[in-house]
């Protein structure tokens, strides 16, 4: 059923692809993940070796000449134009599986992060190159994963994968990529996943907004497209504008949360402080799994930073053990949504990450994960990401139950959360 729903939606997309890749002749041999990283170092011009990073980064200063002044001195772009198609090729290169396989014989969504991240950078540089310029003035960096839709629980590891996307919505220094993730089976593609990542361009030195390319819709099918960009921007802009950060619950949330702590008090004494576990249900507080990450320079994007899709991968990989721990068996990943990449992470750095489950629904688990970078020097901590993950169980699992008033915030946020997953899907 969920795919049925999924493939429903997927229509358009499908639409648009046809048209993306009419007229085109034979079937070219598609490039992999392998080259999209070479072709993002030729781009912006990366040192493969970290001694050398540093000179990179200087040499990137002589392309400030080449920025835009104007978004209007920029020339429009196509959807066309940015169009990618890539493929994972597990099922033909053997050799490369034992990078993406878990313990289950399946794929590891981690690492499927990770190059959706590389992905929609490349597409949005594609959507942004100038003739006769081999490298980019532009540093375009991952701002926001808006949502990652799955409509499979097994992403199988001995079938080639294909990855297709291209810049659905721009503004004048930022860029929406749509992605679609589907697998061969029986000769034929099968959609897998749909993807939505908002990206900025900053300037050589990724210190700026830059200006990126106009886009133009060509048809009915791109302008709708092109509109739920738009309307996906004032959802964000509405979604934050209401956070618990800043806004009082509503009149229902109240209610649902002096509820639970009604149905905690202990009922044989008269007392606020005096709170009872219902049957069936989990302290929140009880939930929380922490880990920690040293940032090697192994793990630097093209800017040498820590790379989003490494944050990301380590973050759904706890979110995946909280959710494992929580409900007994094996979790399946349904939705991943709202991830903004609040500060960069420097190489060096200690990243520190907790997790915990906020919002339980028959067997859907919500899970949030937290990293923040901590400074030894300043012994100073700055949050670099919020994940929200929703994860589907075998079984039906207990109920988590807030005892603080943050915890009973951070309840009423992943029960937001949950309830757009549930309308998208």
């Amino acid at each position: 059923m969920l795919a049925t729903r999924l493939w429903t939606r997927r229509n358009l997309p499908s639409l648009l692809a046809r048209t993306l890749t009419s007229g085109t002749t034979g079937s070219p041999e598609l490039p992999d993940m392998n080259e999209v990283r070479s072709r993002l170092r030729e781009i912006v011009g990366a040192s493969t070796n970290w001694r050398d990073h540093v000179q990179a980064m200087q040499e990137r200063k002589a392309l400030y000449t080449l920025l835009a002044k104007r978004q209007e001195d920029l020339p429009p772009r196509r959807m066309k134009d940015s169009y990618l198609e890539v493929i994972l090729p597990l099922g033909s290169q053997p050799e490369i599986r034992e990078k993406y396989l878990n313990v289950h014989n399946s794929v590891r969504f981690g690492r499927i992060l990770e190059d959706l991240d590389s992905l929609g950078v490349l597409i949005c540089y594609t959507h942004t190159k100038q003739e006769m310029q081999p490298k980019s003035p532009l540093s375009i960096v991952t701002a926001l994963v808006d949502k990652i839709n799955l409509c499979k629980r097994i992403i199988y590891p001995d079938c080639d994968i294909k990855f297709t996307g291209n810049v659905s919505w721009v503004g004048k220094t930022s860029m929406e990529v749509k992605m679609h993730m589907l697998q061969l089976h029986d000769g034929d593609y099968s959609p897998v996943l749909d993807a939505t990542f908002v990206m900025v361009a900053r300037d050589p030195e990724n210190k700026g907004p830059a200006f990126v390319n106009p886009l133009v819709p060509e048809s009915p099918e791109e302008e709708e497209i092109f509109n739920q960009g738009e309307l996906n921007k004032l959802k964000r802009i509405d979604f934050s504008t209401a956070s618990l950060l800043k806004m009082a619950p509503t009149a229902e949330e109240r209610n649902i949360i002096h509820d639970i702590f009604l149905n905690t008090l202990d009922t044989r004494t008269v007392s606020f402080r005096s709170r009872k576990l219902p049957p069936n249900s989990v302290w929140m507080e009880d939930t929380k799994l922490k880990g920690l990450q040293i940032c090697h320079p192994q793990e630097r994007n093209i800017f040498n930073r820590i790379f989003g899709g490494f944050l990301m991968r380590k973050a759904f990989e706890l979110g995946w053990a909280i959710a494992c721990s929580y409900g007994g068996s094996r979790p399946f990943i349904v939705s991943v949504d709202d991830i903004m990449f609040q500060r960069p992470v420097e190489v060096g750095s200690l990243l520190l990450l907790s997790g915990q489950v906020c919002y339980t629904e028959k067997n859907y688990i919500q899970v949030r994960v937290h990293t923040e970078v901590y400074d030894a020097d300043t012994r100073d901590h700055h949050t670099t990401n919020i994940f929200h993950f929703t994860f589907i169980s075998e079984n039906e699992v207990p109920r988590v139950v807030p005892k603080t008033y943050g915890e009973s915030m951070l309840y009423l946020d992943g029960k937001r959360h949950f309830a757009a997953v549930m309308k998208e899907i």
